[in-house]
């Protein structure tokens, strides 16, 4: 008998690491795949980690004929800023990558006979506003508008997850034999994420996070977006919290593949002034880049989470002001003390 197990990749990543964690209190056996190698503490929590990539055709089908994988948390992904300067590359990694790994999840339900469920991380990037006039009449932004994005990164989200809904409501619907209904597909879009444990690493919504880390070190800091730039954030922990109450959900109750959450929707310059209130002496000025201050103007000021708030009972506990008191302002100071 081929060994149960939940199939990571991407596993490298912070959210990876929580994942691994959260898993493994439960008992499950995880298996995590990723070009970089994890830190030993987590691997020694996984039944066997593939460093390697997820175009790497030849390693699912070694992983599928040794494991019977039931759960798919598909994290692997190049990244928004990265993705404009390799719009290439990044297709091939965001949309070729995924379609391996769904295939490989429509595989895995054929061959053990059960749904596999299959965890997609999407993001605001897939909304696309023309300019701000329409940006500030949208309002809170429904998942099925504007579905305009202008990066490679927000069109290979949008495709992916149409891929998704394929895969699971018609694949290879013109078959004798249907082979739909393999794959129960879930798909988060995320605001902007804040995280107190890693370091931003230049996504075009780390605007926020930036200015946090940079505050914390006694650093300068020049904002490259408008003091009126706004989109939504949430915490990190918050973020895992919702992909576990997502994937733990009754399917029954879910009227969509993919939710928006969120949590707050702060300006730069109210972050501004939470940071400097609590970093006094705190150096930040706003150096707009146009053109990425272009990407974030095409990204809602606010989503409708309604949905999710009622198919599968989504709940922040970090408003902006908990996110600061509770979580990032801990965290981040004992990070940065001598």
């Amino acid at each position: 008998m081929r060994q149960t197990v939940v199939l990571i990749t991407g596993a490298a990543g912070e959210i990876g690491h929580a994942l691994i964690r959260r898993i493994a209190e439960q008992g499950v056996e995880i298996l995590t795949l990723d070009l970089q190698a994890l830190p030993p503490e987590l691997e020694q929590l996984v039944a066997q980690h593939f460093t390697g990539s997820i175009l790497d055709e030849e390693l699912l089908d070694r992983i599928l004929a040794r494991y019977e994988v039931h759960t798919v948390f598909h994290l692997a992904a190049l990244l928004s800023t990265r993705s404009e300067f390799t719009p290439i590359t990044a297709h091939q990694v965001n949309v070729e990558g995924t379609i391996r790994l769904l295939r490989f999840a429509q595989a895995q339900g054929l061959s053990h006979g059960h749904t596999v469920r299959f965890f997609y991380p999407s993001s605001i990037a897939a909304y696309g506003l023309p300019d701000l006039a329409t940006k500030a009449a949208a309002g809170q932004v429904r998942e099925e508008d504007w579905g305009r994005p202008i990066t490679m990164y927000g069109i290979n989200k949008l495709y992916c997850e149409q891929l998704g809904r394929y895969f699971q409501w018609h694949y290879k619907q013109l078959d004798a034999e249907p082979q739909t209904r393999r794959i129960d597909f879930r798909g988060i879009r995320f605001p902007g994420l804040i995280s107190a444990e890693t370091v931003p690493s230049g996504g075009t919504s780390d605007f926020v996070p930036e200015m946090i880390h940079a505050a914390a070190q006694g650093q300068p800091y020049a904002c490259f977006v408008r003091e009126d730039a706004r989109i939504p954030f949430m915490t990190m922990p918050d973020a895992v919290d919702a992909i576990f109450a997502l994937m733990e959900a009754d399917p029954t109750r879910l009227r969509k593949n993919v939710y928006n959450i969120a949590a707050f929707n702060p300006s730069a310059a109210e972050v501004r002034d939470i940071v400097t209130h609590h970093f006094p002496g705190a150096e930040i000025r706003f150096e707009p880049d146009l053109k990425r201050q272009a990407i974030v103007d095409s990204w809602p000021a606010a989503v409708d989470d309604s949905a999710a708030r009622e198919d599968w009972s989504f709940a922040p506990h970090h408003d902006l002001e908990a996110a600061f008191r509770a979580y990032l302002l801990p965290r981040i100071r004992q990070r940065y003390s001598p």
